[in-house]
Formats: C-alpha cells, structure tokens, sequence
C-alpha cells in the first residue's frame, strides 16, 4: 500500500472528538482486509499457534484448522481471505457475524 494511501484510510479512520463521526465498520473491514494482504505478500504470516501463543483470539474456523492433524505449513494463510464473514463485514455496516474470535466483529462494535 502506498504512504499516501495508508495516510488517506488514516484520516478517514479517525474518529473526530467534535463530530462524534465515526469511519465505517464496512471502511475499517475493507482497510484491515487490504493491510493483512500487504503483509502476507511480504512473507509468511504468523501461524495460528503462534497468534493463540502471542495472546490474540481466532476465530472458530481458524481453531478448527489449528487442530487438524494438518502440517505446519497449512496454519499460515490469511484464512478470513475465504471466509464470508469478511465478504459481508466489506459491505455491510451491521453484518450478522457473531462469532467470538473474529477480527471482522470487533469493526461493528467499534
């Protein structure tokens, strides 16, 4: 992501003390999406044991994954990129997403 990009998303993000206006659950999703894309294109993202070792929640389909007797290597993807709380999180400010652990749940509280 560019530098001017990230500033923009920055600047719609904050939330105004004046106004009370706050940015788009469906902004915030979208901009976190964009972000962990990034991030994964520079290399491998942390694996589902080390985020639960770090203290970070996921969510149940990624525990689900952490526990099958799969390989290593297949608890690195960005696994919200498949998952359709994040096609609806990207498009509607009220998504009906109420599992514990998911990223996409705390941008509609917030």
């Amino acid at each position: 992501m560019a530098k001017h990009d990230f500033e923009e998303f920055s600047v719609l993000l904050a939330e105004p003390k004046s106004s009370g206006q706050r940015a788009p659950s469906s902004l915030k999703a979208r901009l976190y999406s964009s972000l962990v894309r990034k991030q994964h294109e520079s290399g491998p993202l942390a694996s589902l044991d080390e985020t639960v070792s770090a203290g970070h929640n996921i969510c149940v389909f990624e525990r689900l994954i952490q526990i099958a007797p799969v390989g290593e290597k297949a608890k690195f993807p960005f696994f919200c990129e498949i998952c359709h709380a994040r096609v609806l999180a990207e498009h509607f400010e009220r998504p009906p997403i109420f599992w514990e652990g998911c990223p996409y749940v705390k941008f509609k509280k917030a």
